[in-house]
């Protein structure tokens, strides 16, 4: 029955280019000295805003993976199915170098120029299509950072770690042409306190060991090896844990069950059981914890690029939506209190975006620049915790931006917004990350002093940029310290996000995100007041009409 014409309703977003269409990310990429042509980030972008591709981060959620921990003669297997959606996802990922690209010359220690800048533009746009299957992509581009602690073992995973071909087969790694690698390191007991791991590793000879025991929380279980952290005779020690043994035999990896959790639905995370589960040692004996830091400085980057994209994705539905939808006689867009809030989150998005691509600028250049070094020390924690922990209520904003279309599940909103606190949790929480900024300046007073030097050299005229100097330095020196690292933490991460700010975005934006963010705390979403600016913002919010 036709009881009613639909009308006042936007299209469909899609068939959009995720990358070109933006400004303010190609101004970021700009601003960091990548060529969008050269880097084939503009095919990319393409690609991943197709509504093929939009549709399949869709279907990939709405079919969360399954354990099947027999076959069906009573034989142990252990393995995960996945929906095709995450297949498709993960070859697209890997066919682009997602997982790889920074590892491409022959020294992973030097990587390509500029890939990590390019590399994070590729995580940001494919996160806000399809999150879970980021995190394998994640853990095996930072697999890399702690496997270089064994060279044999990094010359061995190497190629296949590399490989642009996808693999998903259940075979022994190297009958693979790709691998997949992930990380295990919580328990039951331990959680962040990964020194109270009760996992045992027995010594068989060389760097072969037996490991039993436990993980309470192991990614990504289909990956094809894990680093992972137990108490060999010396100590706390990192080790390649691989799905199967030497011999070809399923190596002694038991997955208890799936976690349920509040989003990242499409990847599989589990509970596992090792019984005298053969490993390889990485490093040496007792220097655990230093072996696997750099993969999770890695993963740390990877969390604030792809938090800070899935901002991105939520602000273009909300402006997508009120640029088509119209209420009291005007488009959406055009109403005042709509507009202050539009721009506002446009803000927030030119911060966190102008800072992800900054900080992976820095990793680039750290082999080679002492200062690019210590700034990736010390505004690393700072950009996940600022980014990450504001990713939830900025979605939850774009979603009201909605109403009730962005509340049902036929809108991606739902999904960004429960994918968007795992980034905040992974990896260390809040108060973790804040007082490694702590730590950072501990151990290298110097360095941390010259790269909070460097950010104010550019800033150092704007509303509040002196004050929030001033406020970081006082709280790191203080007597109680350890009490105020959030502080410490939220101060840094204003002060560098408008840094970067000031490398890539429009002058008068700069000047904003200071004076609302760095002179005094920010009020809520639509409450600031952006003046003029706020025209420049919704110029350069997410283009296409």
């Amino acid at each position: 029955m036709d009881t009613h014409d639909v009308f006042n309703q936007p299209p469909a977003f899609g068939d959009v280019n995720l990358v070109t269409s933006d400004p303010v990310l190609t101004g970021a990429l700009q601003a960091n000295g990548i060529d969008l042509e050269a880097s084939r980030l503009t095919a990319f972008g393409e690609a991943w805003g197709t509504m093929e591709r939009l549709d399949l981060g869709r279907l990939a959620n709405e079919n969360p993976p399954k354990l099947r921990t027999f076959d069906p003669r009573g034989f142990r297997i252990d393995a995960v199915e996945f929906h095709p959606a995450y297949h498709a996802l993960m070859r697209a990922s890997m066919e682009d170098g997602l997982h790889a690209s920074t590892w491409d010359q022959e020294s992973p220690a030097l990587g390509t120029a500029g890939g990590h800048v390019a590399r994070a533009a590729r995580i940001y746009t494919a996160a806000g299509v399809e999150s879970g299957h980021i995190c394998p992509i994640t853990m095996t581009h930072a697999s890399v950072g702690a496997l270089a602690a064994s060279p044999d073992r990094l010359k061995e995973w190497l190629p296949r770690i590399a490989s642009r071909e996808y693999d998903a087969r259940f075979i022994p790694f190297w009958e693979k042409t790709a691998v997949t690698l992930g990380m295990g390191m919580t328990e039951k007991q331990g959680g962040t306190d990964v020194r109270a791991n009760t996992t045992r590793a027995e010594p068989k000879g060389g760097d072969e060991y037996l490991l039993t025991g436990h993980k309470w929380f192991m990614s990504a279980p289909m990956c094809d090896a894990f680093l992972v952290l137990a108490q060999a005779p010396g100590g706390l020690t990192c080790f390649l844990v691989p799905r199967f043994r030497p011999d070809g035999s399923l190596n002694a990896l038991h997955l208890q069950r799936l976690k349920d959790k509040l989003g990242n639905r499409s990847n599989a995370s589990s509970e596992v059981e090792f019984d005298h589960a053969f490993a390889w040692r990485i490093g040496d004996e007792g220097r655990g914890v230093r072996t696997i830091i750099s993969m999770v400085q890695l993963t740390r980057l990877d969390c604030a690029v792809a938090s800070a994209g899935l901002v991105r994705m939520g602000l273009a539905l909300a402006v997508h939506h009120a640029r088509h939808r119209s209420v009291f006689q005007k488009k959406l867009i055009d109403q005042p209190a709509m507009r202050s809030v539009l721009a506002d989150l446009a803000l927030e998005n030119e911060a966190m975006t102008a800072l992800a691509l900054r900080l992976a600028r820095s990793f680039d250049e750290a082999p080679r620049d002492e200062g690019e070094a210590g700034y990736s020390r010390l505004v690393t924690p700072a950009a996940k915790f600022g980014i990450c922990k504001a990713a939830p209520r900025l979605l939850y904003e774009a979603m009201e931006c909605l109403g009730g279309n962005g509340y049902v599940e036929e809108s991606p909103l739902p999904r960004l917004y429960r994918e968007a606190p795992v980034n905040a949790i992974w990896e260390g929480s809040g108060n973790v990350i804040a007082l490694d900024i702590l730590r950072a300046e501990t151990r290298e007073p110097e360095a941390a002093t010259a790269a909070l030097e460097s950010l104010m050299s550019t800033i150092a005229e704007l509303p509040g940029a002196e004050e929030a100097a001033r406020d970081i330095v006082l709280a790191l020196h203080s007597p109680e310290a350890e009490g105020k690292v959030r502080l410490i933490a939220d101060r840094l991460f204003t002060l560098a996000a408008t840094a970067a700010l000031a490398a890539s975005a429009p002058p008068e934006i700069t000047e904003i995100y200071a004076r609302t963010r760095l002179l005094h705390p920010a009020r809520m979403i639509g409450a600031n007041d952006l003046g003029s600016a706020a025209n420049a913002l919704l110029d350069r919010s997410f283009v296409p009409i």
